[in-house]
């Protein structure tokens, strides 16, 4: 199964943001500089996680972006469900004529599902904990 780059750039959004200490903002120019992707397509995710709960922007001189919960209470399965579509394979009757027979579909459901259980596993705290050098390359220029 391969993410979208949205959920890919969406999870590295809120590592580096999970990374930050207590009470420290960021830019999203500086997310997407570190991660070399366009600004405006920074804009869209960092949007899209703060319609979720994921981030808090703060406007103003002083402001900026930071995360909206505790990294330990966001659950990377959940994140990648609130972002992804998750349609394995499409099975409408219109697109294909077997789906009335199929089996496949049941079997790439319960993948899906598998795939997720794992990453339900994970917190955005996991992925940092005892992780140097994650947060050195978090403080490197791409």
């Amino acid at each position: 199964m391969q993410l979208t780059n949205f959920t890919d750039y969406g999870l590295r959004a809120l590592i580096l943001l999970g990374s930050l200490p207590d009470g420290e903002l960021t830019s999203i120019s500086h997310v997407s500089d570190t991660f070399a992707v366009s600004r405006n397509h920074m804009v869209k995710i960092i949007n899209k996680l703060g319609q979720l709960g994921y981030v808090k922007t703060v406007r103003g001189k002083n402001g900026g972006i930071c995360l909206a919960m505790p990294a330990s209470e966001i659950i990377v399965g959940q994140v990648v469900r609130d972002l992804e579509p998750l349609q394995v394979v499409n099975c409408a009757p219109e697109f294909c004529h077997i789906t009335p027979a199929c089996r496949l579909k049941s079997y790439l459901a319960k993948a899906k599902d598998a795939f997720l259980a794992e990453l339900d596993q994970c917190t955005i705290t996991d992925l940092l904990a005892d992780n140097q050098e994650l947060l050195i390359l978090l403080t490197r220029p791409a």
